[in-house]
């Protein structure tokens, strides 16, 4: 089955017959283009354009970051599943403000309830968090007599806002967050930009799998930013996939100081850093569990997929769509 590869040396990338080669000045590597769903390029790599056609071919999607670990950009090559059917669908629900308020509503309440869900299993474990349990029980209901996206989107504001004070009681005062983006002050705000980073483009690779256009979301504006349903759905598995692996790479110390560098105002992760988090992301989207509808393991990357699949059949009026429930 094809898998993600993670390129973090610099170099070149060609191709040879149906082999992608990735040349550096260590060594050569060769990659049979049939093992290959997407390319995430974190080095200096040079490419061509004669490559980037032998990609859109196989619809092989390359994610750019730059030297920061900062998500740039995808190649996101010509969908070869897009239905114009369901993209006229999709059209119709964004352009219909009750529609497009009642899937926004939806991804919001899967945000909030997995948050909740998130922070009652912390509590179990004797952490004091019943302040913000208690502010999300109350911000639940409000998510359905919300009267605009805006609404939504200050709702899911007040509650992530919350719920980061939080995280001092849960990881430890080294560790607690006021979310700061554009640099990441300190090394918490490094680590949680960046995988919220690779989630977005775990399911944007998702998408491509899908019938769905990446461009129309309902939450997030479909304006001038390239992708936004992505950033819908990442909503709802943000606590169960980013929040609770960086827990467990705070928690177990395996995250340390040499895996940060600051440079000017900014905080980012060093090339072991990116390394470290983009092996524990992968056993996290490897990981299976038992699927209690489908009755068989299933792993979280399909996770990802079978949600977009529920979106689908609520997009052609099947199935209302129901967001993931962190188990």
């Amino acid at each position: 089955m094809p898998k993600p590869v993670y390129v973090f040396s610099s170099g070149r990338l060609g191709r040879l017959a149906n082999t992608i080669v990735l040349e550096t000045e260590e060594r050569k590597r060769h990659l049979p283009v049939e093992q290959v769903s997407e390319l995430y390029l974190f080095g200096e790599v040079d490419l061509n354009k004669r490559f980037l056609e032998f990609a859109a071919q196989k619809g092989i999607l390359l994610h750019f970051f730059n030297r920061f670990g900062y998500y740039v950009g995808s190649f996101y090559p010509r969908e070869h599943l897009l239905s114009g059917y369901l993209t006229l669908r999709q059209a119709e629900h964004y352009l219909d403000p009750r529609r497009r308020l009642d899937l926004a509503r939806r991804f919001v309440a899967g945000g909030l309830e997995n948050l909740r869900r998130l922070l009652q299993k912390e509590a179990a474990k004797g952490k004091r968090v019943e302040g913000v349990l208690e502010l999300l029980e109350k911000l639940l209901p409000q998510v359905d007599e919300a009267q605009s996206v805006g609404e939504l989107m200050a709702l899911e504001g007040r509650a992530r806002e919350a719920y980061y004070g939080a995280w001092e009681e849960l990881l430890g005062q080294d560790w607690s967050l006021e979310r700061s983006r554009r640099p990441p002050k300190d090394p918490i705000n490094a680590l949680l930009s960046f995988g919220n980073s690779l989630l977005y483009t775990a399911l944007l690779a998702q998408i491509y799998q899908t019938h769905l256009d990446p461009r129309i979301g309902f939450l997030h504006e479909a304006n001038y930013r390239r992708h936004s349903l992505n950033l819908d759905v990442a909503e709802v598995f943000k606590p169960p996939l980013v929040d609770r692996l960086l827990f467990r790479l705070v928690r177990r110390g395996q995250v340390k100081a040499g895996h940060f560098l600051r440079e000017g105002e900014g905080v980012f992760l060093s090339e072991a850093g990116r390394r470290l988090v983009v092996e524990e992301w992968e056993k996290t989207l490897q990981a299976t569990y038992r699927h209690p509808s489908l009755r068989r393991s299933v792993s979280y990357r399909t996770t990802l997929r079978l949600e977009l699949y529920k979106l689908e059949k609520h997009l052609m009026g099947e199935t209302p769509y129901a967001p993931y429930r962190m188990r």
